[in-house]
């Protein structure tokens, strides 16, 4: 029973090793061995942006302003708002939009995939760019998403998001753009293995004959959407030039809701391209998706076993024992973290980090929980700034 234990130990180790690290290292690995570089030219394909609402009566005046104000040619670009059945100013708001071109979808209350799929049907674009309603682009965004279409082989592309400092937040932001700066060098690295995992809601293209509206509501739409163009055997690249602003989430209760929608909807995704994990035919990609995507979800089953197996075994050695000890002070220092939220203190990176990694990985958790539970999460409240 002892050997069963100190075994399952070392198992437990390796597992979080390969997660944190050593599938880092195989991806820079094949990253600089392939070396899968865009064919890009300077190309302006007419292009439907595409701006899905729910209750953005904070947000859509400054959204679309900015949206009118990109570098792309008018002729060539047409921006749609499917609002999925907002009940406050919303709807009023893009109406004033109309004379510049803007088209408002006024739809029932049925999620945001099928108010996607709805403006896609209204699109004319050869590029469909999906954008939320709180992303403010660079000037030049559209034409650098653009010119990754060049490539034949190309059939989506996911911009660069950029959080900014959110006002009156607590240091769950911080741990935020904390994780998403590295997530992002990953993605540079895995564009150049052929594919990057899936794009991100704030700002992709996809070719408008690639778009398969997803067969569930219960899906992340963008992993769903972005995903399907690999499925149909052409590359999804990352365009770090492509730039988008948008503020972090500024409360860890609101951040831990997020979360748990995000991950739950995105397990759900992974069972419906299940198909892309077969390595046989997307290659590396699927071992990717694996990782990324399963492996790091059920971090926190690996996570509480490891401290339960550590205790087990703390009196046979001291390593084991030191080895629990550490894993309770971390733990221990997320508590604090969590409790120093909104104090200069809890910006010590000694503490926020600890603490925004044990709330990502409790939202892992609870997402999971609810996908045993069959919890199907169809519709979306976003989780803005100030909202």
């Amino acid at each position: 029973m002892l050997a069963l234990a100190v075994a399952s130990f070392w198992f437990l180790v390796a597992m979080l090793v390969y997660v944190y690290v050593g599938f880092t290292l195989l991806v820079v690995l094949v990253a600089q061995m392939r070396r899968r570089h865009v064919r890009k030219q300077e190309i302006t394909p007419r292009l439907s942006l595409i701006i899905p609402v729910w209750n953005e009566e904070r947000t859509i005046a400054e959204r679309l302003d900015n949206a009118l104000a990109l570098d792309y040619p008018k002729a060539a670009l047409e921006i749609i708002v499917p609002s999925d059945g907002s009940n406050d100013r919303t709807e009023e708001i893009v109406k004033g939009y109309a004379a510049q071109g803007v088209r408002l979808l006024a739809l029932p209350r049925r999620g945001k995939i099928p108010a996607i799929k709805d403006a896609v049907a209204a699109a004319t674009g050869e590029l469909l760019v999906f954008s939320d309603a709180n992303s403010m682009y660079e000037r030049n965004a559209l034409r650098m998403l653009a010119r990754n279409f060049a490539d034949p082989e190309v059939g989506g592309v996911c911009g660069n998001q950029i959080y900014v400092k959110a006002k009156a937040a607590d240091t769950t932001s911080q741990g935020e753009t904390l994780y998403w700066a590295f997530d992002k060098w990953l993605k540079q690295n895995e564009s150049l293995t052929g594919n990057i995992v899936s794009a991100h809601g704030a700002i992709y293209a996809v070719r408008r004959g690639l778009y398969r509206p997803p067969a569930s509501a219960a899906v992340t739409d963008d992993f769903a959407i972005s995903t399907a163009v690999i499925e149909q055997g052409y590359r999804l690249v990352f365009e770090s030039e492509a730039i988008a602003y948008e503020e972090p989430v500024p409360a860890a209760k609101r951040e831990f809701g997020r979360k748990v929608r995000i991950m739950n909807r995105g397990l759900r995704g992974v069972l419906l391209r299940k198909r892309l994990l077969n390595p046989f035919r997307y290659g590396f990609y699927s071992l990717v998706l694996f990782s990324h995507k399963v492996l790091r979800r059920v971090v926190p089953f690996f996570l509480l076993a490891l401290l339960a197996v550590s205790w087990v075994i703390s009196a046979q050695h001291e390593f084991y024992f030191y080895a629990a000890a550490a894993q309770a002070f971390f733990y221990i220092m997320a508590g604090l973290g969590y409790m120093l939220r909104r104090h200069r203190l809890g910006r010590l990176k000694f503490f926020y980090i600890p603490f925004f990694y044990c709330l990502a990985n409790a939202a892992a958790l609870v997402a999971f929980l609810k996908l045993f539970a069959g919890t199907r999460i169809e519709f979306w409240q976003p989780q803005r700034q100030g909202s």
